[in-house]
């Protein structure tokens, strides 16, 4: 027969995996031991768990024990849980984002010769957010890196795949009049930077 300390470490696994209460004649049955015994064990437990201050903690119902969050820690929870704020993505990590999404899989250095800027900074940012990713290599000298969008894209883009991304006939006239325009809006060259808040 298994040691106590045995049933009662395979009771916290149990529970943590039973997704549910998990009755006592259930448990004492996979150890072949008594419905009482197993109560036991499993009172034993919570006991441990609220000497120890622990943040979870284990629940009876009806003869049935599961593992739920300290009630005191119900503020934090709630934090966590809580949508965190729109992120942004600036003007110019949309138009790499955009030339990526239409052109995929495509190179850096197509990507640059589309907008007329280098995108080495703004490339980085969109992998991190994994956005973006290496998808092969090109045949073309030197077998530059190919890029495309993730399924992170897609699903923060409310994108099932890329055949839902709108039609545009030229990206390359869509992205340039974009930048031109953003540009005379702020005084500026082509290339400002403004920011779009994304959710995701």
């Amino acid at each position: 027969m298994a040691s106590k300390k045995t049933i009662k470490s395979a009771f916290e696994s149990m529970m943590f995996t039973w997704g549910e209460p998990l009755d006592a004649k259930t448990a004492a049955d996979v150890f072949d031991i008594t419905k009482n015994e197993a109560y036991e064990y499993f009172k034993e437990l919570q006991t441990e768990y609220e000497q120890e201050g622990r943040g979870i903690v284990i629940r009876e119902v009806n003869g049935a024990f599961q593992f739920v969050t300290r009630e005191e820690n119900a503020d934090y929870i709630e934090r966590l849980c809580t949508p965190v704020k729109a992120k942004k993505l600036s003007q110019s990590a949309l138009e790499v984002l955009a030339i990526v999404a239409y052109k995929q899989p495509v190179t850096k250095g197509e990507i640059e010769a589309i907008r007329g800027i280098k995108c080495d900074r703004v490339m980085e940012g969109l992998m991190n957010k994994n956005l973006v990713e290496a998808v092969g290599r090109s045949e073309a000298v030197g077998r530059p890196v190919l890029y495309g969008t993730t399924d992170t894209f897609l699903k923060n883009f409310g994108f099932t795949s890329i055949k839902d991304l709108p039609e545009i006939d030229d990206i390359e006239s869509a992205i340039n009049v974009d930048v031109e325009a953003d540009a005379e809006a702020a005084g500026g060259e082509p290339g400002c930077e403004g920011q779009m808040s994304i959710e995701f």
